[in-house]
């Protein structure tokens, strides 16, 4: 399944892997690293899908291209779909700047991650303590049930 970023003709991993067009012939990602997302801005939402892999690399990736993605708002609620991830290849110091640094949303921004396992539910918990966000933040089994904590549906996004 692949989305396009808010109809911008790239593809959505030709966007998360060379965010400003350029061409980048640095280190391939691994197979199962590709994440998908889509900035709905007229429900103020960010949806994104992790791969298999997680590294900071992508992180950063995406993180640039929602930065320089003018739909985008740092206030946006974000629901963060996980289920896919099998491995969290980053450090605990690489975890912290990810928090600290990299992540482009605010602090009161509402953020909803979906989890399959409890290794899943381990890291997004580990996240949002890094964060700092106990209020805005939650871990959830299903898509449905964080959309209705986020308050806003995004039914073209659903896995079929």
């Amino acid at each position: 399944m692949k989305m396009a970023n808010h109809n911008r003709g790239l593809s959505l991993t030709e966007k998360i892997r060379n965010p400003a067009g350029n061409s980048d012939q640095k280190k391939p990602q691994r197979a199962g690293n590709p994440l998908e997302y889509e900035v709905i801005p007229g429900k103020r939402l960010v949806f994104v899908k992790f791969g298999k892999r997680v590294t900071q690399k992508g992180i950063a990736r995406y993180a640039a291209a929602l930065r320089n993605d003018p739909a985008f708002d740092p206030s946006f609620s974000e629901i963060v779909d996980v289920r896919q991830m099998e491995e969290m290849d980053m450090s605990g110091g690489e975890k912290m700047e990810v928090a600290d640094k990299i992540d482009p949303f605010s602090l009161d921004a509402k953020r909803a991650f979906v989890v399959r396992g409890s290794g899943q539910a381990r890291e997004a918990r580990m996240y949002g303590i890094l964060r700092l966000s106990k209020e805005n933040f939650s871990i959830f089994q299903s898509i449905e049930e964080a959309e209705l904590w986020i308050g806003k549906t995004v039914p073209k996004l659903r896995p079929e």
